[in-house]
C-alpha cells in the first residue's frame, strides 16, 4: 500500500479553498493542453487526453475551461507552449522523490524546484538516480466503507488489475497502464465510488517512516506539489496506519 496515496486520501477529505481549487484547475488545464498538443484533440483516440479530461470533471472544472485548453493544444486558440521535466531527488530518510512538470521557463522552475528540495530537508539529484525505481501504474483508490473486498477484488482482477491491497480506511487498486481504463470503468459501472483514478509512477521498494521523518518528508512533498509547474509528485515512502492517524489529527 502506497504511503502517498493513503495521505492524499487524507488531504482529498479536507475543504478545498477557493485559491486551491483555482491552482489545481489551472494545472489540469496545463495537463490537457499538453495532451491535445501530444496527442491530438479528439479523446476517442488520445488516452493521455481522456485521462486528463475525466480527472479535470472530477474536480469539477467547467466544460468551457476544458474545451479551451483543448483548443490550445491542437492550435486552435493562442497559447503557451509547456515542456515536460523529470525532477529526480531525495527527501527526509533516504525517501526517493520524483517530480514531474510542465513548464513554460525551464530556467525557471529548475532553481525552483531545487531550493524547495534544499530548503525541506531534500536534495535534488542527477538525472536517473531514482527513476529506475519507479514504474508506471494504473492507481486506483476506493474508500473500504463503499465496497466489500472479496467484491472489489473480483472486479478488478477480472478486469486485469494486478493486485489489490488494503488499509484502514482504503482499498488500492493497480494494474499496468494498459488495463487501467478498463478497471476504472469497471468499477465505476459496478457503481462503487471512486475516491482517485490516475496514471502513477510507482515503486516496488518502499521506505518505512517513522512519525517524525513521515512529518519531514509530507512538508517536502506539499512544498512541491504547491509548486504552480508541479503536475504531480511520486515518492516510495510507506507510513503506517498508525502514523497516518497521529499525522491526520496533528493538522
Amino acid at each position: 500500500m502506497s504511503g502517498h496515496s493513503k495521505w492524499s486520501t487524507i488531504k482529498h477529505k479536507k475543504a478545498a479553498t477557493d485559491a486551491k481549487r483555482s491552482k489545481t484547475w489551472s494545472k489540469m488545464s496545463r495537463d490537457i493542453t499538453v495532451a491535445a498538443r501530444v496527442g491530438g484533440g479528439d479523446p476517442s483516440s488520445n488516452p493521455r487526453l481522456r485521462l486528463a479530461i475525466d480527472k479535470a470533471r472530477g474536480a469539477n472544472m467547467p466544460k468551457d475551461n476544458i474545451d479551451k485548453a483543448i483548443k490550445k493544444g491542437t492550435g486552435d486558440l493562442e497559447g503557451v507552449a509547456y515542456e515536460e521535466i523529470l525532477y529526480e531527488g531525495y527527501g527526509p530518510g533516504g525517501v526517493a522523490v520524483m517530480v514531474q512538470a510542465l513548464t513554460d521557463n525551464r530556467s525557471r522552475t529548475a532553481p525552483e524546484i531545487k531550493k524547495i528540495f534544499e530548503r525541506k530537508n531534500g536534495n535534488l539529484g542527477a538525472t536517473n538516480c531514482v527513476a529506475w525505481m519507479f514504474q508506471q501504474k494504473g492507481v486506483i483508490v476506493v474508500a473500504r466503507a463503499d465496497v466489500e473486498e472479496d467484491q472489489l477484488i473480483e472486479i478488478a482482477i477480472d478486469n486485469g488489475a494486478e493486485d489489490v491491497t488494503t488499509s484502514e480506511q482504503i482499498y488500492e487498486v493497480t494494474s499496468d497502464p494498459s488495463s487501467f481504463e478498463s478497471v476504472r470503468d469497471a468499477i465505476r459501472t459496478a457503481e462503487i465510488p471512486i475516491q482517485s483514478a490516475d496514471l502513477s509512477m510507482v515503486s516496488e521498494n518502499s521506505v518505512a517512516l517513522d512519525a517524525e521523518a513521515a512529518r519531514k518528508v509530507l512538508v517536502l512533498v506539499e512544498a512541491l506539489e504547491d509548486h504552480d509547474d508541479v503536475q504531480s509528485v511520486a515518492t516510495n515512502f510507506d507510513i503506517s496506519d498508525e502514523v497516518l492517524a497521529q499525522l491526520a489529527a496533528d493538522r
